[in-house]
């Protein structure tokens, strides 16, 4: 009969915890109810409406500091050394909030995420919402004026043939917006006098009005 062996000890192992990069450029959401909340508390963020002077003025979140889309990505590095605090990025349903995010992000801003649905799934809450003259939205224009040039370059194509590649273009146009999410268009009709407002706004009016929210949050 043979003795069983002891077998050799095995020595002990630290537990070994693997950790993951955190992507600066990755976008944070926040949904219209967890801005309501954090709003009234101790670390109330900053919130930043990219839209249009004139969406602005229709409709917006009171409180919010209107620094339109065109001016965040001209002047991110300036805006960017204003926010050191939450701020949250707002626009008409997420998609130029997304944009301005990321160019804050690249100038070096941080805290900062977008409200999950923009001022519409806010509106649809219940929430607050100070009104005034009412406009169009800036993508409810992007569809009216993309529809029109469609259904004008076909009608033109019965007598015109070439007429129909404009409507490629506006798709083609369309589709790269949608994978880029971005949008030449909107951007180009976000200069109207239109969607100006009552006044344009300038880097100064953006950089005093987040100084005063930064000192009103605090």
């Amino acid at each position: 009969m043979v003795a069983d062996l002891p077998l050799p000890a095995t020595p002990s192992r630290p537990i070994q915890r693997t950790t993951f990069p955190v992507n600066s450029h990755t976008t944070a959401l926040i949904t219209p109810a967890e801005l309501t909340a954090r709003s009234t508390g101790d670390t109330a963020p900053i919130v930043i409406d990219v839209r249009t002077p004139a969406e602005y003025e229709a409709a917006h979140i009171p409180g919010s500091v209107n620094v339109p889309l065109p001016l965040v990505t001209e002047h991110a590095t300036q805006l960017a050394a204003e926010l050191d605090g939450p701020v949250v990025l707002v626009c008409q349903a997420g998609t130029r909030a997304r944009t301005a995010h990321t160019s804050l992000a690249a100038a070096g801003a941080d805290q900062l995420s977008v409200l999950d649905g923009g001022v519409t799934a806010h509106t649809a809450t219940g929430a607050d919402v100070r009104r005034g003259r009412a406009r169009w939205a800036l993508e409810r224009q992007v569809r009216l004026v993309a529809g029109g040039l469609v259904a004008t370059s076909i009608m033109a194509s019965l007598r015109f043939p070439r007429a129909r590649f404009l409507a490629g273009g506006i798709g083609a146009g369309l589709a790269t917006a949608a994978v880029t999410d971005t949008c030449a268009m909107g951007s180009a009709l976000s200069r109207l006098p239109y969607n100006r407002g009552g006044r344009a706004v300038t880097l100064r009016d953006a950089v005093q009005a987040l100084r005063t929210a930064r000192g009103t949050a605090a």
